[in-house]
C-alpha cells in the first residue's frame, strides 16, 4: 500500500506541461479489472499473465505495468499516460487487455495482488491469487 501512495504521488509530481498551460501529459494508475494467471508454476519456466483493465477516454494511452516485488508477493497494475489539452477527450470506456511475463523462482508460491482501485474509505482493494510452484 505504502509503494503504491509513493507511486501515485510520484506520477504525480512527475506531470509535465507541453506548450503552454492548457496542455498536460500525466501518468495514472487504472485498477486491474480481471486477470488471468496459470493455476501452478514450474520453477524456472516463464508465463504470460493477462489482464484487463477499462480506458477512459480517448486521452489515454497505456504505458506500462505497475509491477513491485516485496518477498514472495507481486503489487500489479496498469499505468496510463493522460494527454490533456485544447482538444476533446471523447468517454470510450474500453475494456482493454494487456499481458507481462513472469518467471518463477526459488519461493515456493507467489501471492499476485492486483490492485483494483479504493474503497469509500480510501483503502486499497485488491484481487489476490496465490500460485505454488511444482519442481
Amino acid at each position: 500500500m505504502r509503494k503504491l501512495v509513493v507511486l501515485l504521488f510520484s506520477l504525480f509530481a512527475l506531470s509535465c506541461s507541453i506548450d503552454d498551460d492548457n496542455e498536460r501529459v500525466y501518468n495514472v494508475i487504472l485498477p486491474v479489472e480481471d486477470a488471468v494467471v496459470p493455476t501452478e508454476f514450474e520453477r524456472g519456466e516463464v508465463y504470460d499473465i493477462y489482464l484487463k483493465y477499462f480506458r477512459p477516454t480517448s486521452c489515454y494511452a497505456y504505458n506500462d505495468v505497475y509491477y513491485v516485488r516485496e518477498g514472495n508477493e507481486r503489487m500489479v497494475a496498469v499505468v496510463n499516460t493522460v494527454f490533456e489539452g485544447d482538444y476533446e477527450c471523447v468517454e470510450v470506456n474500453e475494456l482493454l487487455d494487456t499481458q507481462f511475463s513472469f518467471k518463477a523462482g526459488e519461493e515456493d508460491s507467489y501471492v499476485f495482488k492486483f490492485w483494483q482501485g479504493e474503497d469509500d474509505n480510501g483503502d486499497s482493494q485488491y484481487l489476490i491469487i496465490e500460485v505454488p510452484v511444482v519442481d
